[in-house]
């Protein structure tokens, strides 16, 4: 099982998130691209004639997705993010539900050293209530924190982190969501506030 790869990369006075996962429900490999927290574009390809074929292995899926994660990154890096972008959605691909994590309450701020955040998963726009949420927080000076949380009937999940401000700017969150066979992560990079 391949977990995929994040990158950020700054173009200009923009950092792009670019997130790269194997969708193995869909049998895509798909990179999305992320400007402050919403998509801006993917790119995805389907493995779905080769899925049982022996070369269509891990290693082989990972070699894949690798090699597309780099040329999103490269495009970028050149400016020409919207020459590997899909442009209208080919068939194959028009009926994935794509899953999202979204943070409802991005603009919370740091309380007695807690860090209350609200996520909320869909699929395809619809709530996914129990969506499993897989957390990571890493900071600076500490090993990584991890945490699980369930999405309710509408989707939604809370969960606080314990932090101290001065290391907000060092931190980041990995929020990793499974929900009927899918599977996407975002990272959130968290900062003090101004």
């Amino acid at each position: 099982m391949i977990f995929g790869f994040n990158t950020d990369v700054k173009h200009g006075d923009t950092i792009y998130h670019v997130q790269s996962e194997a969708r193995e429900g869909e049998h895509l490999l798909q990179t999305q691209v992320f400007v402050r927290g919403r998509c801006v574009g993917k790119r995805a390809r389907s493995y779905a004639n080769s899925a049982s074929e022996a070369q269509s292995g891990d290693a082989q899926k990972e070699h894949q997705l690798r090699e597309q994660h780099r040329l999103v990154l490269d495009a970028i890096r050149e400016g020409k993010l919207d020459s590997v972008l899909d442009r209208g959605e080919p068939e194959a691909l028009a009926t994935v539900k794509e899953l999202e994590v979204l943070w409802l309450n991005a603009d919370s701020v740091l309380s007695n050293r807690n860090l209350t955040m609200q996520l909320r998963v869909t699929e395809g726009g619809e709530a996914a209530p129990g969506a499993r949420l897989t957390f990571r927080f890493a900071r600076p000076g500490a090993a990584p924190f991890y945490t699980q949380a369930v999405a309710d009937s509408v989707g939604s999940a809370e969960i606080m982190i314990e932090v101290e401000e001065a290391v907000l700017p060092d931190s980041s969150l990995l929020v990793q969501a499974n929900y009927e066979g899918r599977t996407a992560t975002r990272k959130f990079v968290l900062r003090k506030a101004d």
